[in-house]
């Protein structure tokens, strides 16, 4: 038995054939600056115009459930963003 077929059998599924020899761990780039410019371009004038526009004409002042939601809605945004941009720098 060479050793291609050793293991689990989910690891003997995909494992490669070729080459029994394990592969370079991922190399991710790091992140910079400029990854970041698409985020500010949808985060500042989101925020501009719900917290400076929309929300005050409509008579949701102050700091209350709609606020708080609309502000957890942008960070969610912005952690999905940066996940995904974590993920494909990975590759």
């Amino acid at each position: 038995m060479d050793d291609c077929s050793q293991g689990p059998w989910l690891a003997r599924i995909f494992r490669r054939t070729a080459c029994p020899l394990p592969g370079a761990a991922p190399r991710r780039a790091p992140l910079r600056p400029k990854h970041f410019v698409p985020l500010v371009g949808f985060l500042v004038p989101t925020a501009a115009m719900a917290y400076g526009v929309v929300m005050p004409r409509n008579g949701i002042l102050g700091i209350n459930e709609l606020t708080i939601g609309f502000a957890g809605a942008l960070v969610g945004a912005s952690i999905t963003y940066v996940l995904g941009l974590l993920a494909a720098l990975r590759h």
